[in-house]
Order: structure tokens, then C-alpha cells, then sequence
């Protein structure tokens, strides 16, 4: 996958889970609220309406007892009818204590009445506040929570003349069973917010990043020497479009920069190799100047050993003219890099064919595959590969045994070729112009067998680099498309 493609699915990912979490968030709390609500809603309901049912049956024991003053003795005749009217008008049972816990009264047959007594906990609880006490239990029968009241019966004069027991007065369970039912809608409500804000973030993430990633590509494949940089169309007036702007603004720059730094570069380029070669010209001419001169002065026709000064004189021009003619050859090689015919080769076979005129050198050829194919000119890997260990070569310290490890690797669908060496190194502040044409660190040549290479390398829409250290060596290295 392309880095920029990686990032888009990356940043997709963050916008897109940024926007999930937040729905999900915002639903999980809306329904978490909804639950705490709806349960403490369900339970006032239910309190409420417990008190409600409570006070309708108090009032109807209080309004039969509210015609005489009646005491604890009185009750049973009291009520002895009423009982049952209150109770089926109410739809619950009725259970009248003494105020020491004793049956009196109930509107079942007393027979069926299972608590004749009160408990003394109750009793003790009851007599504490004096109002009501609420027996909570669960009833596995009726798989229900159950609350049983006891509450103080009081005569006309608001004396304390008994206590009344309803039995499985309250079922909490109902109110919970609607609660609940009314939680599940909300529940499936909520997971269609989910799945919706699902599709919808995803929609919204990709829109973003697609943009996004179109325009990272765009941006990495800015090269200052590309002539066919398109401007980017975006009609959206959002925030990506002063992206847009300022990428279309900056190409037209380059395209105006680029034209400007041709024309200085290659004004000076020639100026310093004018210079260079002038300089190398002027060397040999001089000393030749001198000497016809000298020979000019001392000339005697009639020495004896004029043949053989002649003769010496004759070989010193013709050297010194041969260094002239390489000069201009070696000019002639970087001014204009030979025409390439690109074919598909065999890595390893044709370096170790380039190396094969380095006999008498320590050179390791080593590969991370038996056959590494590429699609390159044989001269210019066979230039690239004889320069770089010519110059490992000579670069060789005197004090060990040369060694040259040339390494080639294909990774994915670029070529790796490295050249180190053990050799004496280049100094730190050489570093930098080691790809200069007119530089050199050795005492003679012009300098420009590595511009060469760097040039050859960079005509494959290549990199090369070397990092180095003084005493311990030097490694050379180049990346290349495999160009298959």
C-alpha cells in the first residue's frame, strides 16, 4: 500500500472511530439516563401508589370507627360487617391486631389466617415510629416482590386502639415489568442510532480522507524538475479548498523557480568547469612553455647529443598533450552522458562481469537474491559499478588489507546497490561536495567520476549517498526503481 494511501486509511480510521465513539457516548448516556430515570420513576409510581391505596383503606377503617368512641374490646363488633365491605371495595385483605400483637379480626375465615400474632420485631418496629411499618419479601410463587403494611388504627379521639395487617398489600414487581418493557423500546431505538451513525460516519470519514489522500499524493510527487505538475480542482468551499489554493499557488512557483535555477545552474555548472578545465589545460602548457624556451636558449646544432634531446624533448610534448586530450575527453563525457538503451539484465551476472578487470582486489559480491532482474543500460551500470570501485579502490589505507563488499539487495520493486570499502575515508567537511564536477580529494583528476554516477543515477529517477569515516572507510549506496 502507498504511504499516502496508509495515512488516508489511517486518519479515515481516527475520524471515523472519533465520530462513532462520540454517538455511541452520547447514546450509552442517553440511555443509561433513560434507565435511571424510567427506574426511578417506575419505584415513586409505585411508593405512590402503595401510599394512595394505604390511605383509601385507613380512611375507610377510620370513617366505620369515627361513630363512637371505640376501644381495642369494641373492635370485633365494630367491624364485625364492615370488614368485608372495605375489604372487597379495596380488593385486599384485612387483618386487625390488638395492641399486644393478638388476632382480633379479619375479614378470611380465621381458620385460614396464618399469623395469628404479630411478630415482636414488627410489634417493636410499629410501637417505635407509630405510624407504619412495610414487611418487604419476595414471593416465589408469584416471582414478585411483595410489601405487607402494617399500620396503627386509631378511634375518633386519635387513641391507639390497634394495628391493621394487609397482606401481599403491594406488588413492586408489576411497576418494575413496565419499566422494563419501556426500556427494551428504547434499547432497540438506540441501536438503530448505532448502526445509523455507523453508515454515517463512515460516509462522512471517507468523503474527508479521499480528499484528503488525492491530495497528499498529488503533493508527494512534487518534483522541482516535473514539468507536468497539474493544479488540483476542487469546487468545495471549505477548508481543503485554501489547501488547494496554496498547492496550485505553489506549483506556479516551482514551474517559475524551476526555469530561473536551470538557467543559474547551468550557467555556473559551465562557469566552474571552464575554470576546471582551463585550469587543467594551463598545467601541462606551462611547463612545455618553459622548456622549448630553455631548449630554444641552450639549442647547439652541433652537439653530439642533440638527437637524444630532441628525442626527450619530443616525448615530454607528446605526454603533456596526451593529458590535454584526456581533459577534453573527460569534458566531452560530462557534457553529454551517452544515448541509453535500456534492457532487462541479470543484476549479479553483469556486476560481476563490471568487476571482473578489479583482479587484483579484495571485491565480495554479495546479493539477498540468486537472480536480481532489472531493466537498465549495460554501460551505465557497468560506468556506475567501475567508478565507485575504482574510487574504494584508491581510497585503500596503507597501513591494511583492502577489502570492497558490494551488496545488492531488490526490495519490493527497488534496487539496492551498496559499495563500502575499509579505505582511508573522507573527512567530514568533504562529505558534502564529494558530488561536485569540479571536486576531487585525490591529487590528480577532475573530479567528475562521481558526478557521472550521480548523474547516471539520477537519470533512472535514482538516489545515491555515501556516508563515511575517517580511517575506518566509506559506503556508497544506491536506490533504484527495478524499472519491471
Amino acid at each position: 500500500m502507498p504511504l499516502s494511501d496508509y495515512k488516508g486509511y489511517r486518519l479515515r480510521n481516527r475520524v471515523f472511530i472519533g465520530f462513532l465513539t462520540i454517538c455511541i457516548l452520547s447514546v450509552v448516556t442517553s440511555a443509561a439516563l433513560s434507565f435511571v430515570i424510567l427506574r426511578d420513576n417506575a419505584k415513586m409510581v409505585s411508593k405512590t401508589d402503595m401510599q394512595n391505596k394505604s390511605q383509601a383503606l385507613m380512611a375507610s377503617l377510620d370513617y366505620a370507627l369515627s361513630h363512637s368512641q371505640v376501644q381495642t374490646y369494641d373492635i370485633p363488633k365494630v367491624l364485625e360487617n364492615e370488614i368485608y365491605e372495605i375489604a372487597d371495595i379495596n380488593k385486599h385483605d384485612i387483618i386487625i391486631y390488638d395492641l399486644k400483637g393478638n388476632y382480633l379480626l379479619s375479614n378470611k375465615d380465621p381458620n385460614l389466617v396464618e399469623q395469628k400474632k404479630m411478630p415482636a420485631n414488627v410489634l417493636n418496629e410499629i410501637r417505635k415510629n407509630g405510624k407504619q411499618y412495610d414487611d418487604k419479601s419476595y414471593d416465589e410463587k408469584l416471582d414478585a416482590s411483595i410489601v405487607s403494611s402494617y399500620m396503627v388504627l386509631k378511634n375518633n379521639m386519635l387513641e391507639d386502639i390497634g394495628y391493621i395487617y394487609f397482606p401481599y398489600y403491594h406488588n413492586e414487581s408489576a411497576y418494575m415489568e413496565v419499566f422494563k418493557h419501556y426500556f427494551a423500546y428504547i434499547i432497540g431505538v438506540n441501536i438503530l442510532i448505532i448502526i445509523f451513525s455507523i453508515w454515517l460516519s463512515w460516509i462522512i470519514s471517507n468523503n474527508l480522507t479521499e480528499a484528503i489522500v488525492r491530495f497528499t499524493s498529488m503533493i508527494s510527487r512534487i518534483n522541482l524538475f516535473d514539468k507536468n505538475l497539474q493544479p488540483i480542482k476542487y469546487y468545495k468551499n471549505d477548508e481543503l479548498n485554501a489547501l488547494v489554493k496554496a498547492y496550485n499557488k505553489m506549483i506556479a512557483e516551482i514551474a517559475d523557480q524551476r526555469e530561473r535555477l536551470s538557467y543559474i545552474e547551468k550557467q555556473s555548472a559551465w562557469q566552474e568547469m571552464a575554470k576546471q578545465v582551463a585550469h587543467e589545460v594551463k598545467n601541462p602548457l606551462t611547463p612545455m612553455k618553459l622548456m622549448m624556451q630553455n631548449f630554444e636558449r641552450k639549442f647547439d646544432p652541433n652537439d653530439p647529443n642533440i638527437t637524444n634531446k630532441v628525442k626527450n624533448l619530443s616525448e615530454i610534448v607528446i605526454g603533456q598533450i596526451d593529458v590535454i586530450s584526456r581533459v577534453a575527453s573527460a569534458f566531452s563525457q560530462f557534457a553529454q552522458l551517452p544515448e541509453k538503451t535500456d534492457e532487462e539484465i541479470s543484476l549479479n551476472k553483469e556486476v560481476r562481469n563490471s568487476l571482473t578487470i578489479f583482479s587484483d582486489e579484495n571485491i565480495f559480491v554479495h546479493a539477498n537474491h540468486d537472480d536480481i532482474r532489472m531493466k537498465i543500460d549495460k554501460d551505465y551500470l557497468t560506468r556506475i559499478i567501475t567508478n565507485l570501485v575504482t574510487n574504494a579502490s584508491q581510497a585503500k589505507s596503507d597501513d591494511r588489507k583492502s577489502v570492497i563488499n558490494v551488496d545488492l539487495e531488490k526490495i519490493e520493486k527497488r534496487i539496492k546497490i551498496t559499495v563500502q570499502d575499509n579505505g582511508v575515508g573522507i573527512p567530514t567537511d568533504k562529505l558534502d561536495r564529494i558530488f561536485d564536477p569540479n571536486f576531487t580529494s585525490k591529487n590528480s583528476g577532475m573530479g567528475i567520476g562521481l558526478t557521472m554516477v550521480k548523474r547516471m543515477v539520477e537519470d533512472y529517477n535514482g538516489t545515491i549517498t555515501v556516508v563515511s569515516e575517517v580511517d575506518k572507510g566509506a559506503t556508497f549506496t544506491i536506490s533504484m526503481p527495478s524499472n519491471l
